[in-house]
């Protein structure tokens, strides 16, 4: 009982009545009926107001600590509420207040923490299995031939083009990995220039149109030829933004198929748009295309080459330029990726 805020506030109340009671009953005209009438008033009010003070102002802001202490002991983070206190006199709140936020901060660190460590099993794991597959590769092709088929002419020079085949293939997957990681540490710079994006295209289709053959796709380019398209932005990284882009709309079509390839002006942008009548993409995996190593098919996207990390290095590079990367896609219909930059006019030139 003693314990408790009436308990303390009853034994407070007492103390104080019986010592304004002594006081009064020092005075020379203090009558039984006065000393009643001021011990009960003594008494009530000390009550009252101690028993506000204690309740409302200690015990339970003190409950509402320990109530938080033991959800943040079990882990129950997601009950605290995240509701600001309202302005209060108790110190007791503001603690509660700055118990809670803390509690919600590391909780939320806590999360990030959880997620990075998942990435990186991710990741290792995904790691691993890409370099493991031309590495096992070109060892294969190698140590058949030290087993003997190196005096084969005709299978010597069919295994070391294999073997050399798959080591470019693990060259370049090396290559992306420090590209993407260079981009997300900042330590690949841009160079920002003024450009046609309609040059960049055609040089992009150009290199691209031999792949485009081997498979019978036909790319077609629509633009308006009456117009300009400038903009400004790195041209080396912007090149292979496009050369990723339409590469895949040529890798993941079915034979005989098309890939349009459109260049728009809208108010302040310039709008690149490739697509492709392909398979498409599920929309589950529509959300995670852009993670390093994602492939909609594993199997059928490793015969088909690549690294997976195309379209993750794109989404970086488009970051960069503070754009972004959109796609829709439908199943059995073919994809549409696009992507803008800021319109520059073309400045004209100044009569002599």
């Amino acid at each position: 009982m003693f314990t408790t805020s009436r308990g303390i506030s009853i034994i407070l109340a007492i103390a104080i009545s019986a010592l304004t009671v002594a006081f009064l009953f020092l005075m020379d005209d203090a009558t039984p009926t006065l000393l009643l009438v001021a011990g009960g008033i003594s008494f009530s009010v000390s009550y009252i107001l101690m028993n506000v003070t204690l309740e409302f102002l200690i015990f339970k802001e003190i409950s509402n600590i320990y109530a938080m202490l033991e959800k943040i002991q079990k882990k129950d983070v997601l009950n605290i509420s995240e509701k600001s206190h309202k302005t209060s006199i108790s110190p007791l709140r503001k603690i509660n207040k700055t118990i809670n936020s803390y509690a919600l901060a590391k909780n939320k660190e806590i999360e990030t923490l959880q997620k990075n460590a998942e990435f990186r099993r991710e990741f290792i794991a995904d790691i691993s299995h890409e370099l493991k597959t031309p590495i096992f590769a070109a060892q294969g092709f190698v140590h058949t031939l030290l087993d003997g088929a190196v005096d084969d002419e005709e299978v010597r020079y069919k295994f070391l083009k294999r073997a050399a085949k798959s080591l470019n293939s693990l060259d370049k997957l090396v290559q992306d990995l420090l590209t993407l990681n260079q981009m997300e540490s900042g330590v690949i710079k841009f160079h920002f220039e003024k450009f046609d994006l309609k040059d960049v295209l055609l040089e992009v289709i150009d290199e691209l149109e031999q792949k485009a053959e081997k498979r019978d796709v036909l790319i077609r380019f629509y633009y308006d030829k009456d117009k300009t398209f400038f903009t400004t932005a790195d041209r080396d990284k912007i090149f292979r933004v496009s050369q990723n882009l339409i590469s895949n709309a040529i890798k993941y079509n079915h034979d005989g198929g098309e890939v349009e390839v459109r260049l728009t002006s809208n108010k302040n942008q310039q709008v690149v748009e490739v697509k492709d009548n392909g398979k498409g993409i599920p929309p589950e995996d529509l959300k995670r295309i852009f993670e390093r190593f994602y492939r909609v098919e594993k199997s059928r996207s490793r015969e088909k080459g690549g690294t997976g990390l195309g379209l993750a290095i794109v989404k970086h590079i488009l970051e960069a330029h503070k754009s972004k990367i959109s796609v829709s896609s439908t199943v059995g219909k073919g994809s549409i990726f696009s992507f803008s930059l800021p319109a520059e006019k073309e400045k004209k030139k100044e009569e002599e």
